[in-house]
């Protein structure tokens, strides 16, 4: 039970018919072990390493149709149409299959037994919102809003002092010390003689007391009793915590002296750094919860209330502002607090865990579970990152489709021998020319498989926005613009460097527009972007042509993404095909 070579193995997938004719399309089977996919067999057995059944590899049946599910337009995202035909711009409409073509088909059958020694386990695909938790620290600080600083309009000197203490708690209406001034007392004295006068009006000495903040009670006290007061009796104004004192018994102080700050500890500020790549994300009103070290067992919930304009030049961070309740006083003024500030970036999306996801660096792949003990490889188009270890699925999945989670890096492995097997079934040596062609007929894959061959992307129609791409469907977030689908090989003739075949106007329906210098569009005036040609065909790791020996291209003249290696018919407008310098003219 001798395993086969990779020899035996191309030798098994391109044999011919009739000794020499075309291969033939009888479906050929292999046979592989799930832990050990380097061990292939042409017939069923056991696996030499491990002793585990092989399982079979199929190779599906040249010749296979995918369903037609509907044609899209590519250019108006959401035009649809159930049979084939143009959109309302006038542009062929593409098909969109139920499952991708069988070439790029990456489904693997797996019995239950191995799927247990495997440990593979799946989780369904959901719904829900897009969440963000930003992490971060802080530090207490004062409301500045309930702060009030204690002085005197007036000179003189304390005679006693009432509140001696920094920290301690004042309530509005408490005395806080008791000052005696000479100036004072001169306008009290003034104020009674002008009671005690005739037909004198005492309003201009009334308010003169009320300048210095004799309060109405006092100045009613001083009426009655018909004495100055020696000292006055100094209140405060608010309820707050004294968080600076300034003054001693006996001290002399001058007017506008600050002698306390007292500050209302009932709301606390809050100030976190967040880094500035997160500042798209935190918004007013947006709920915040700190904890303290001192308090691991609770949790304080708060608002943003404000975002600073400036970025910390060392450490990239922004202020910003949080606003809490602060019952019992627990959150003090100068503590250092750990905070979260939760946004919703959208409220309902397809979500796909980290853990599901295998990262090749050019496309994302997950595995989904199909019935029968299947499961099928699939390229997805990832979005934000959510909290939980979550992204948005902007493309690839359904909701309630399950996706392997746990034991995908062997169904990974399995799934490029697959692959690979069903590349050894091509003929060896086809023109890479012949094949560009190819993929630019009426059999072109659809937009999934574009999306699956991580070749399609969306671009802004506008010349000033073209240069940059975007990996998912919508609007230009800089004009507002619908994004039109281009593949890979198509951005090229929209990206400068290589030569410029002609110019032509952005808008689809002026594609016939073709001008062999930078200028406006004749029809609607836009600024005309050029049309490179192709890269150069490579075959074999090698240019296919060098020097004066290059080999002719052909292209159409209404669409210059087709290029062809031979004369003939546009595959898309059924134009006669041109040369490509004859193109270039």
């Amino acid at each position: 039970m001798a395993a086969v070579g990779l020899g035996a193995i191309i030798t098994g997938c391109s044999r011919q018919a009739d000794g020499g004719g075309a291969p033939t399309s009888v479906e050929e089977t292999l046979y592989t072990c799930g832990m050990h996919p380097w061990i292939i067999q042409d017939h069923p057995g056991n696996c030499p390493i491990c002793g585990m059944k092989l399982e079979p590899v199929h190779k599906t049946a040249a010749g296979a149709e995918p369903k037609i599910l509907f044609y899209k337009s590519t250019i108006k995202p959401g035009e649809t149409n159930a049979g084939p035909g143009k959109d309302s711009r006038g542009i062929d409409m593409i098909p969109v299959y139920a499952e991708a073509p069988a070439a790029n088909s990456a489904s693997i059958s797996l019995d239950p037994a191995t799927i247990q020694m495997m440990n593979i386990q799946t989780t369904e695909i959901t719904r829900g919102p897009l969440r963000r938790t930003i992490r971060t620290v802080g530090t207490i600080g004062y409301n500045e809003t309930a702060l009030s600083d204690v002085t005197t309009k007036f000179k003189g000197w304390i005679e006693k002092l009432e509140v001696d203490a920094m920290g301690q708690l004042v309530h509005r209406g408490e005395t806080l010390f008791e000052i005696y001034s000479p100036e004072l007392y001169g306008t009290e004295a003034e104020y009674l003689a002008v009671l005690d006068a005739t037909n004198a009006d005492s309003a201009a000495a009334l308010e003169k007391l009320r300048f210095f903040d004799i309060s109405e009670a006092q100045i009613v006290d001083m009426a009655k009793t018909r004495k100055p007061s020696k000292t006055l009796a100094v209140v405060s104004a608010a309820d707050g915590f004294v968080v600076e004192k300034n003054v001693v018994q006996g001290q002399m102080v001058e007017a506008g002296t600050r002698l306390y700050r007292l500050a209302d500890l009932g709301i606390v500020w809050v100030f976190a750094q967040v880094y500035e790549q997160d500042l798209p994300y935190v918004q007013l009103g947006q709920e915040a919860v700190v904890k303290l070290s001192s308090m691991p067992d609770r949790e304080f919930r708060g608002r943003v209330t404000y975002v600073y304009p400036e970025v910390d030049e060392r450490t990239r961070t922004a202020r910003v502002r949080l606003e809490f309740e602060n019952p019992g006083y627990f959150l003090k003024p100068g503590m250092f607090v750990s905070a979260q500030i939760v946004s919703e970036l959208k409220p309902s999306v397809l979500l796909v865990p980290d853990s599901a996801v295998l990262r090749s660096g050019e496309k994302n792949t997950v595995f989904v579970a199909l019935p029968g003990g299947k499961f099928e490889a699939r390229t997805v188009n990832l979005g934000q990152s959510g909290e939980s270890s979550h992204y948005e699925v902007i493309a690839g999945l359904r909701e309630g489709e399950r996706v392997v989670q746990s034991g995908q890096f062997m169904l990974d492995s399995e799934s490029q021998l697959r692959e690979a097997i069903e590349k050894m079934g091509h003929p060896a040596g086809a023109d890479v020319s012949m094949s560009i062609a190819a993929e630019t007929n009426n059999s072109r894959p659809s937009p999934v498989a574009d999306l699956e061959a991580g070749s399609l992307v969306y671009v802004c129609p506008m010349p000033a926005h073209v240069s940059i791409t975007y990996d998912h469907p919508g609007n230009c977030p800089i004009c507002g613009m619908a994004l039109v689908p281009v593949t890979r090989k198509e951005l090229k003739l929209l990206q400068p460097g290589g030569q410029v075949l002609y110019y032509t106007c952005p808008m689809p329906e002026h594609s016939s527009v073709h001008e062999n210098k930078p200028g406006k569009c004749p029809i609607c005036g836009m600024t005309l972007i050029p049309v490179m040609a192709p890269p150069e065909p490579v075959t074999n790791g090698m240019p296919s042509s060098t020097g004066s020996s290059s080999k002719q291209l052909y292209t159409c003249l209404m669409h210059p993404e087709v290029i062809s290696d031979q004369p003939g018919k546009c595959p898309k407008c059924g134009m006669d095909l041109v040369p490509v310098q004859d193109a270039a003219k």
